[in-house]
């Protein structure tokens, strides 16, 4: 468990700000930071400007060491996916940074220092912010206290370290924009408002009901292959509909279809494997030397007799941190016995052999009051603390222990709960405390010293069952040489067939469907992947190598529709061989990116047309419904909810039926979403009188409110015409 190593001191504004908002940017050694070289096409354009490259890097590398430290104290690893993740955060941060001071220096927003001062202190109708109320409160009253933090601000503004300087100006900062922030979105939620007119026309939408009759003929019930389009109806549809606003692009994009091959052992290589298996594990039995076999043998070189050596069942919530095994092999490790050799076994995507060399409770339970000496190695602080803590043991009971917690407990992060560590195993704590919690009987308390301080611990719980402590040698189970030869051979036939036939197609769709064709012939699944030119993401990639050929075939000068790659593209395990299918510039689309979406379309019309007319050859529903060996269905619907019973979402049907038409009276048919209606309204149930229209004028003025911020965030961005070029600098691309 992670508790005891998030013990912090609260005094410092730099622990504050790191707890809260992406915005707080007050970690890292700053005279490391020297930027980068600027490149001429830079990391983005916002409003058609350059982003500020240091302000990024600055901004990157802080998101890096704030959440370092967050995966660090949950003990989880940072990886190479978190860090582009942090990275991503800065992009976002600056980007929005650079769009609301444009927005603030527009509207003349701005902080006075007098201003400034009455929002961090609480002053002048401002509240005290909650991390800041958290952070600098008394110890007597529980308070905010204002002097502790006036304080603390003139220590770091008064400082000789540069570093401690710039994290009070960078704090700063932070609140500064904050308060603009508040501001601006405060201005502009004076212009919202809610009319009577539109208030009562909500009510109207959610109280009048109608009950309807109707027939729907399902698209679903014509198969596609049974409407036959022609090149040329097709291109007259696109002609007629090129311009209509579902089919633009709204950003510029190329596709890239591609297949993978993967390099998977062959069955020679299985047994191989499994005879060498075989002969670690016999070399394993009569091992007497466990940490020198597994250091010898094994790929993960791992050893430990402490209890980091856990290992839990797969599906466990500690599993991602410690050894695991297979859920089948729990009841195995639960009744084996010291020296047992379990496996091989599959875990991890290894293979492993493991040994058991302990054992520890699968959970604990308890509640301590730290004294801490925050790794100090003053032996009279120690010993001051160690006097003080064999006081307070001896008038320490079961009932009076949450008491004292309150009073002198110095893990300010476990006070709320009277101290208590619930859950917890002997590899999540510092090796004191876990030994502790393991071996004393249950309801003992007592001392015992770590790293962090003094802790006077209760033991409430502990499970009889255990999870073993294991020595495993873990081997990959991978092709071998001779396999992965015979595989390139056969990626190279692939891709040399494939360029020798896509080469005499002179037609992008025709070297589409031969791209296709071959690669199912050969067994494998072509993958559609859509870039976006602003904002380029590719997913499911393994390394960032095979990303970088994906995006150079793809955006580099050259780069044409119907671009095959050269060379096979390794990503870890397996190759990947892509094709550029399509280039779709902003705006209006070619009828190549149109084609597919404008046919399916066109089928449906055409489908629609047919159903038309059969309907139209019935007066009544029910011969209507006959006809077409179905049945009259029957609904409730409202204009505020167009939902049909039976059917689904279909607003332009229920706004059609709120057009005019009278009860008793049916609709033509009407085209919706999955099929054709004709629509009876047997009944209208008028909403009832109402005094007023506050509860719909609150509720849509609410929703409005409360969709505020993300919209007009959209708005700017979509105003600033935001470019990301960070993906195609690090791949070596220039638009």
């Amino acid at each position: 468990m992670a508790l005891i190593g998030k013990i912090r001191e609260k005094s410092t504004l730099l622990v504050i700000i790191i707890g809260i908002a992406l915005f707080a940017f007050i970690m890292g050694d700053w005279e490391k930071i020297t930027g980068g070289s600027k490149d001429e096409t830079g990391y983005g354009t916002v409003y058609g400007e350059m982003l500020d490259y240091k302000e990024y890097e600055e901004a990157s590398l802080k998101f890096q060491e704030q959440d370092k430290t967050q995966f660090a104290q949950q003990q989880r690893e940072y990886t190479q996916k978190d860090q582009d993740a942090s990275a991503d955060k800065a992009w976002n941060y600056v980007v929005e940074t650079t769009i609301f001071e444009k927005e603030y220096e527009a509207l003349g927003i701005d902080v006075s220092e007098g201003e400034f001062d009455s929002y961090l202190y609480g002053r002048d109708g401002f509240t005290v912010m909650p991390e800041l109320q958290q952070g600098f409160t008394d110890s007597l009253t529980g308070m905010f206290n204002a002097k502790l933090l006036e304080k603390r601000i003139s220590e770091m503004e008064s400082s000789d370290d540069v570093k401690v300087q710039k994290q009070w100006e960078d704090s700063k900062k932070y609140y500064t924009d904050k308060r603009k922030q508040e501001k601006y979105f405060a201005l502009l939620g004076q212009g919202i408002y809610v009319t009577k007119l539109e208030a009562q026309e909500e009510y109207l939408a959610q109280k009048e009901i109608k009950s309807i009759s109707y027939v729907v003929r399902r698209y679903s019930e014509i198969s596609d292959d049974d409407i036959k389009i022609s090149d040329a109806d097709l291109k007259k549809y696109y002609e007629e509909h090129k311009n209509d606003k579902k089919y633009e692009n709204k950003t510029a994009s190329r596709e890239v279809r591609y297949f993978d091959v993967v390099i998977n052992p062959s069955r020679q290589d299985s047994m191989k494997f499994s005879k060498v298996m075989n002969e670690l594990k016999q070399g394993f039995i009569a091992s007497t030397n466990d940490s020198l076999y597994v250091l010898k043998n094994s790929d993960m070189k791992f050893y430990s007799s402490s209890k980091i050596a856990t290992a839990v069942p797969e599906d466990h919530e500690k599993a991602s941190k410690l050894q695991s095994f297979p859920k089948y092999l729990d009841t195995v490790f639960k009744t084996a016995t010291v020296g047992q050799i379990v496996g091989p076994y599959e875990s991890k995507g290894g293979v492993v052999i493991s040994k058991v060399i302990g054992f520890t409770p699968t959970r604990l339970k308890s509640r301590h009051i730290l004294l801490a000496t925050n790794q100090s190695k003053d032996k009279k602080l120690i010993d001051q603390k160690q006097k003080m803590a064999d006081s307070l043991v001896k008038l320490i009971t079961k009932d009076n222990f949450a008491e004292f917690v309150t009073k002198f407990s110095e893990d300010k992060g476990s006070v709320p709960t009277g101290g208590l560590i619930d859950n917890f195993i002997e590899a999540d704590m510092v090796p004191e405390f876990a030994t502790f919690c393991a071996t004393k009987p249950i309801g003992y308390i007592g001392t015992v010293k770590s790293d962090f301080g003094i802790h006077i611990i209760e033991v409430l719980e502990r499970d009889a069952t255990t999870f073993p402590l294991l020595a495993s040698v873990q081997k990959t189970f991978k092709a071998s040489q001779e396999t992965i030869d015979r595989k390139d051979s056969e990626v190279y036939s692939l891709l040399y067939e494939l360029e020798s036939k896509m080469s005499k197609k002179t037609e992008v769709k025709a070297k589409v469907e031969l791209f296709d064709t071959i690669a199912i012939k050969a067994g494998y699944e072509v993958q559609p992947l859509s870039i976006l030119e602003d904002s380029p993401k590719l997913y499911g990639f393994t390394t960032t190598l095979a990303e970088d050929k994906i995006l150079k075939l793809a955006f580099s000068d050259e780069s044409l529709a119907g671009d095959l790659s050269t060379a096979p593209i390794k990503d870890k395990d397996r190759y990947i061989i892509a094709m550029v299918s399509s280039i779709r510039e902003k705006g209006v689309p070619t009828f190549e990116d149109a084609e597919v979406l404008m046919k399916r379309d066109l089928i449906e019309e055409r489908k629609a047309q047919r159903f038309t007319n059969q309907l139209l050859k019935d007066k009544s529903l029910p011969a209507m419904a006959k006809r077409a060996n179905t049945q009259v269905m029957k609904g409730e619907v409202t204009f505020a909810n167009p939902q049909i019973t039976g059917a689904g979402y279909e607003a332009e049907v229920i706004g059609a039926l709120y057009s005019g038409l009278k009860d008793g009276q049916k609709t033509l048919p009407l085209k919706g979403k999955i099929g054709v209606y004709v629509v009876r309204i047997d009944k209208t149930t008028k909403a009832p009188t109402a005094a007023n229209y506050n509860v719909e004028r609150d509720q849509l003025l609410g929703a409005i409110k409360g969709n505020l911020q993300g919209q007009i965030l959209s708005a700017l961005k979509k105003k600033a015409e935001v470019m990301d070029n960070r993906r195609f600098l690090k791949a070596g691309i220039r638009r």
